[in-house]
């Protein structure tokens, strides 16, 4: 099919790991514990917040020009409608103390949420490590957050009997980060994945495991990192 049209039609294997999520979406409803994001933010942080998401709104045409180039094995990726400020998301950092998409500020972010329980999210990692691989800079990073429950010996296990080089090493064990996805309308299940612009905009948005180290979804890096 000629480029610029998206294909519908995922390899077996995606097909498959997607069956799955779909019956792990149901379960993580269930093992998922809902926290509340609080209702005494100081009025500042009330206001800062929608100063951002105003600005994060005014990128709409951005976030559809960038999503119309997911095509082929990214096809399930969303515009963001309309576009959010995603710059409060919480998790902790390679080196274990918490940080923000905020601290990433200046740098586009593919985010991604997983679990080693997560059979489509175990599937996927290998190809988010290649995409750091290659096309990780001062510019874009894959920043793929482990919400499992517990300490970090499960997941640092997984990942290093699969081989993973590139990726840092983020954590969420509290379940706060995919409640909070949930709450925005953006998680339904494991594995999700946001792509969030040098603002901290979010620009697009799926559910479900993709080929991320195909050259669809290089392009659509690559789309992401224009001006």
């Amino acid at each position: 099919m000629a480029d610029g049209k998206r294909y519908f039609f995922p390899a077996t294997r995606l097909i498959l790991a997607a069956l799955v999520a779909g019956v792990l979406a149901g379960a993580v409803a269930v093992y998922v514990s809902e926290s509340g994001s609080g209702n005494n933010a100081p009025e500042k942080a009330v206001a800062a917040a929608g100063k951002d998401d105003a600005a994060c709104a005014a990128k709409a045409d951005r976030a559809k020009q960038i999503a119309a180039k997911a095509v082929g094995q990214v096809a399930a990726l969303q515009p963001a409608d309309p576009p959010q400020s995603l710059k409060s998301l919480a998790f902790n950092g390679p080196d274990g103390k918490p940080m923000t998409i905020a601290d990433h500020a200046g740098k586009t972010v593919l985010l991604n949420l997983w679990a080693t329980w997560c059979a489509p999210c175990r599937a996927e990692m290998p190809a988010l490590d290649a995409l750091q691989k290659e096309k990780g800079s001062n510019a874009f990073e894959v920043i793929a957050v482990n919400v499992d429950t517990g300490d970090d010996t499960k997941p640092k296990k997984f990942l290093k009997e699969i081989g993973v080089e590139t990726l840092g090493f983020y954590r969420d064990p509290t379940i706060a980060l995919f409640n909070e996805a949930k709450t925005r309308g953006l998680a339904l299940g494991l594995p999700v994945t946001m792509l969030i612009d040098a603002d901290g905009c979010l620009i697009a948005h799926m559910n479900g495991p993709a080929e991320w180290s195909s050259p669809d979804a290089k392009r659509l890096v690559e789309a992401a990192l224009e001006p």
